[in-house]
């Protein structure tokens, strides 16, 4: 299934030490009954959500579906991730990555999104899960806005290498007021948009530098500075604003409250909201 993006103006807006074989095995076998519970979690949303009907047009029908495991029980790698501040490890830092990118190469197949991206989106889903469970942020509904923002690191034919960056910086338009958007005079010297007088939004998730500075942290814990031309940096940052605030992202009105935030426009809401279902549909089958 394809799902193309719709045209947008962008918005204002060390690998650890070996843990031994039994080790390895463990986390390779959660990591698979994770990926199982996707089809298990994501079919029950489905057909509960379902039974009642949409809803008023302010909330999406139903959440989208969310890579889950039963409450209480800890997410892989969730044993390497404190439950505050930022992560020091994820499973793309560990070896036991394996199923999660088998995973994300089979689905991208599918739905026309890079494997790359979807991995980012994924280890956001599973990290946000050990660090903040009441939120449940989807990896459906991040790639519903790296869909938007600039599809998925690939706009106007740009490809996003194994790094997680795009093949050239992603920059947006100057937010100079002009007319529908936004004067935001420079905030950050120029240092990740190349603007000395006004703020662009930059990388594959469209972060302008003052909300990228509040919410970014490395997604793989090395310990090198967050970037926003990274994906996986960039998933993890979309993810935790839309959690800020306490939302629940497993409710209608929650996930609606958080995409809105994201970008203030119910087409915006929409669009994500479209995409992101479509992709949570397509992960079932």
């Amino acid at each position: 299934m394809v799902v193309p993006p719709p045209s947008k103006t962008p918005h204002t807006e060390p690998r650890p030490p070996a843990r031994g074989r039994v080790g390895n095995l463990v986390g390779r076998l959660a990591l698979v009954l994770l990926l199982l519970a996707v089809v298990a979690g994501g079919a029950w949303a489905l057909s509960t959500f379902n039974r009642s009907g949409p809803g008023p047009i302010a909330d999406p029908p139903f959440p989208v579906p969310f890579l889950a495991v039963e409450p209480g029980v800890a997410a892989p790698g969730s044993a390497e991730v404190p439950t505050s501040g930022q992560p020091q490890a994820s499973p793309a830092a560990t070896g036991d990555v394996e199923p999660l990118t088998a995973w994300a190469a089979s689905l991208s197949e599918k739905i026309d999104v890079p494997a790359r991206a979807l991995r980012a989106y994924a280890v956001a889903d599973l990290l946000m899960r050990a660090q903040d469970p009441d939120c449940r942020v989807s990896w459906a509904t991040l790639a519903g806005i790296g869909r938007i923002e600039s599809h998925h690191g690939t706009i106007g034919g740009l490809r996003l290498g194994e790094d997680g960056r795009p093949s050239s910086p992603i920059i947006g338009i100057p937010l100079d007021g002009s007319p529908g958007v936004k004067a935001i005079a420079d905030s950050d010297g120029g240092t990740l948009d190349g603007d000395l007088k006004w703020d662009r939004a930059v990388g594959p998730m469209q972060f302008i530098p003052t909300t990228w500075v509040k919410y970014a942290v490395r997604a793989n814990g090395d310990g090198r500075s967050p970037d926003p031309q990274n994906i996986d940096d960039a998933a993890l940052a979309a993810a935790r604003y839309l959690c800020s605030g306490g939302r629940d992202l497993g409710t209608g009105s929650g996930w609606w409250a958080a995409v809105l935030d994201y970008n203030n426009s119910t087409e915006y809401g929409q669009n994500v909201y479209s995409g992101a279902d479509a992709y949570a549909r397509a992960s079932l089958g």
